[in-house]
């Protein structure tokens, strides 16, 4: 599929999910070289950095919301830009630039034509591609925030997993964007070196740059704030359990005084008290109810208790 968008002195060439037909097609449209065309016909595992004379690529790879498998996936995007042209080649939807190509379509319905150029555009591209990273970090803290929540109510078993799950998200997403550094660097100074859109440019390549920081330093701060939310959930639960081995620990020794009281009286041998009183019962159980009380007392004191 080919969309076109025509801007001020150039073009924007979208293929999603192309056939062999369709990238030749507009690599002979804008003169790109064999070499670069082959790249794009399939995906690429890794980002990557290509270009010549007239043409630079940069293929990148964009994180994408999690599934239901709890997997942080990622989707590959290829930019091939030229002085007055910019390809993007993808081999399925991403959402990102399916909602740039619908304000695009609604911005020349309402208006007819934009004065942007093909730095320009290249600037509203990729800020587009890196908001939606912004979106999906702040979809992940909205989850941090509702683990929190959970957390301090007396759930923090159920949370522990939670809180693994964002933080391998967050985690994942920090490693695309570690990965987007030296390959957009590199990109950007070729395009910068090959001066294809003059001396303005590198201030555009400053707010690309820019762009990408800024998205990896949120995912490092929220990063650290669910490791910081783990401390703190192991923190509540050592907390409870201590509290739980407490309260087992004083009943025990509470109850064991109890037991060598009724073991004692228990006993069948010559001689052994109350034996034959009538009020026997009575008498051993206000016995172990006053050492219920010795030892609540003497726990008491000694602020166990």
């Amino acid at each position: 599929m080919i969309f076109r968008y025509e801007y001020q002195g150039g073009v924007w060439v979208d293929l999603e999910r192309p056939s062999e037909d369709e990238v030749r097609e507009v690599m002979h449209e804008f003169s790109v070289s064999e070499r670069i065309g082959t790249e794009v016909l399939s995906p690429t595992p890794l980002p990557l950095v290509a270009g010549d004379a007239s043409t630079a690529l940069l293929v990148l790879h964009f994180p994408i919301p999690r599934s239901d498998d709890g997997e942080t996936k990622s989707q590959e995007i290829d930019f091939i830009v030229g002085e007055h042209f910019i390809v993007t080649v993808r081999y399925e939807l991403v959402i990102s630039l399916h909602l740039l190509k619908k304000l695009l379509e609604t911005e020349m319905a309402v208006v007819g034509s934009t004065s942007v150029t093909t730095d320009v555009f290249l600037e509203i591209l990729f800020t587009h591609l890196y908001t939606s990273v912004r979106d999906h970090i702040s979809h992940s803290a909205t989850q941090l925030t509702r683990v929190e929540q959970e957390m301090f109510d007396g759930r923090e078993r159920q949370t522990v997993r939670s809180i693994s799950d964002v933080s391998r998200d967050f985690l994942h997403l920090e490693a695309m964007l570690v990965n987007h550094e030296e390959p957009l660097a590199r990109f950007l100074k070729t395009l910068g070196e090959h001066d294809f859109f003059g001396s303005s440019f590198g201030d555009r390549a400053a707010r690309i740059a820019a762009e990408r920081m800024h998205v990896t330093h949120l995912i490092r701060t929220y990063r650290a704030v669910a490791t910081e939310l783990r401390e703190t959930n192991m923190a509540l639960l050592e907390t409870r359990q201590n509290e739980i081995m407490k309260a087992l620990t004083i009943i025990t020794i509470i109850v064991l005084p109890l037991e060598l009281i009724a073991f004692i009286f228990g006993m069948h041998a010559l001689g052994t008290p109350l034996a034959g009183n009538p009020n026997a019962f009575w008498i051993i159980l206000a016995i172990m109810l006053g050492t219920c009380a010795v030892v609540a007392l003497f726990l008491s004191r000694k602020r166990w208790i």
